[in-house]
């Protein structure tokens, strides 16, 4: 099968590309749409999208693995398999989220018991091994299964955290899926699924980008967050992806620096709960405080929504690519 998963990544595209902008007239139609509140007539956007990358990522496989059965008499392995489940039920999960709000905490901790899928493919007598940042090498043994399973769920709801602005979440997937494709393939191995989703996920981020015609929701900023922790966890590239993440991690330090002060100091206007800022009428951005990292540049200096979302790609590129650098 060697020389397939690039195959992957067209036939995803071109799929996503036929089936998204159904998706968007179909939501429409349905009424599943949320407002985009940092446009000035906070207009009404089909949101769930995500629902779109899942099925596109699914059909795509599909195809896939047809044609490497067809061509090359090959078929998907296991870690294909476990991907694409361990995405349809962080995808569920964030599609029920997206309906009835099912909570911060429980949205933390639930998704853990979703990640059974990646942790059957793990083998703890070959693949227990940790590097870890300024500590070395730590054989974790059977603790490995438990350890895999905080991080799917952790990297998952870093990738739901760092969002908001139209192509955020989406093109920073984008960043982290392709790092971890390209690293994947420089190993050697396969990786059909994971080209799957990155094609999916490129042609989503152009309808997407500024002006947003579809939202991802929480179906898909989890799912994808997924599948980014699977991935990482099934290859053992906790150090590549702790260097990748940076920067959603620091987003994640500093909403939980701003919740601690809130706790502490209620009553104070500096640290008062907001989700969202707003648009001037000069189409630049309002945002609350510099509690989250999207936030930082737009609260200090004048700026657009679409000046801030490349802020933040230019941010992540230097990690994602030092993380392809990490010995395997």
């Amino acid at each position: 099968m060697h020389g397939m998963s690039w195959i992957s990544v067209p036939i995803s595209f071109a799929t996503a590309m036929l089936l998204i902008p159904i998706t968007i007239k179909k939501l429409k139609e349905r009424g599943i749409t949320a407002p985009d509140r940092y446009k000035i007539d906070r207009r009404d956007v089909p949101t769930c999208g995500g629902t779109a990358i899942i099925t596109t990522s699914a059909i795509a496989l599909i195809v896939t693995a047809l044609l490497c059965d067809l061509l090359f008499d090959c078929r998907i392995n296991k870690y294909d398999i476990a991907h694409l489940l361990v995405m349809i039920f962080f995808g569920f999960f964030g599609l029920i989220d997206d309906f009835y709000d099912i909570g911060r905490t429980t949205k933390i901790f639930l998704p853990v018991f979703l990640t059974f899928p990646v942790l059957s493919v793990l083998d703890s007598s070959s693949n227990s091994s940790v590097v870890l940042p300024f500590l070395g090498v730590l054989d974790l043994g059977m603790l490995i299964y438990p350890v895999s399973a905080v991080y799917v769920m952790v990297v998952s709801n870093l990738v739901n955290m760092h969002s908001g602005f139209n192509g955020l979440a989406s093109g920073l997937s984008v960043m982290l899926l392709a790092t971890l494709f390209v690293k994947t393939v420089m190993r050697g191995q396969e990786c059909l699924f994971l080209g799957c989703v990155l094609g999916a996920t490129i042609a989503f981020w152009w309808f997407n980008r500024y002006p947003a015609r579809i939202f991802l929701g929480n179906v898909g900023s989890l799912s994808l967050g997924a599948v980014t922790g699977a991935v990482i966890v099934a290859n053992g590239f906790f150090l590549s992806g702790f260097i990748m993440l940076i920067p959603h991690t620091v987003n994640f330090l500093m909403y939980v620096f701003w919740r601690v002060m809130h706790k502490i100091k209620p009553d104070d206007s500096r640290w008062r709960l907001t989700k969202f800022g707003y648009v001037l009428e000069d189409g630049t951005l309002y945002v609350p405080n510099a509690l989250t990292l999207k936030w930082v540049l737009p609260y200090h200096f004048r700026m657009t929504e679409v000046r801030a979302v490349l802020a933040m790609y230019a941010l992540s590129a230097p990690f994602c690519i030092a993380s392809l650098f990490v010995p395997f």
